[in-house]
């Protein structure tokens, strides 16, 4: 029997980039949702993610959190899937996945909270200044038809992602480039079926507050 595999997440959440990278893999999975207050933060949950966040995965008996780790990992644990490419030609696409995993996510993450860094402090700190790193995630979409190449790959759900969410909440200016790349993904398959079902259990998630 192949192993089980268990996603944890809520439908507003980070878990969105994990479900669209199950689905674009296509193997077999249970969801077990969890709400921020309550059960992401229950001894059972933290027995899986001590921080008690989502997404995470249970893989048989292996655990993985953080999406960018967890695109990694299906990637590999999955090659049939073809997300991956050759060890060889992995360059590009460790490099921008983890760009975004870190610089992008902190830079625009800053932004949103308000917080600048100071111009002789930016050399400190990973994301240096919000438009250093919107100057390199414009070069490293703009130059190739998917961010490791001419292929859609696992960095592309991840890197892909954040740039939908950056376009739909503003954290990201609108550029032409970001545009350019995310028409690109957004009517594939796997991300049209993932949004849905975060969709509906999102709206049946907000009904049931509203009602109680």
């Amino acid at each position: 029997m192949a192993d089980e595999l268990v996603f944890y997440s809520n439908p507003m959440s980070r878990g969105r980039i994990a479900r669209w990278m199950l689905e674009e893999v296509g193997a077999p999975y249970r969801t077990e949702w969890l709400t921020y207050e309550g059960s992401m933060k229950a001894p059972d949950y933290l027995a899986v993610n001590p921080m008690g966040k989502v997404p995470a995965i249970r893989h048989g008996k292996v655990v993985v959190t953080e999406a960018a780790a967890i695109c990694a990992y299906m990637a590999d644990a999955f090659p049939e899937a073809g997300l991956a490419p050759p060890t060889s030609q992995r360059a590009d696409y460790y490099r921008w996945m983890f760009f975004a995993a870190g610089p992008v996510e902190m830079a625009v993450s800053l932004k949103a909270f308000g917080l600048n860094v100071p111009r002789e402090r930016e050399r400190s700190i990973g994301c240096g200044s919000y438009e250093s790193v919107l100057d390199a995630l414009s070069y490293a979409v703009g130059r190739t038809s998917y961010i490791a190449g001419d292929t859609f790959t696992a960095a592309d759900v991840y890197v892909g992602s954040h740039i939908s969410w950056g376009l739909q909440f503003g954290s990201l200016e609108a550029r032409a480039e970001y545009q350019a790349y995310w028409d690109r993904l957004k009517d594939r398959p796997a991300y049209l079926k993932a949004k849905a079902i975060d969709d509906e259990e999102m709206h049946r998630q907000l009904a049931a507050a509203k009602a109680s």
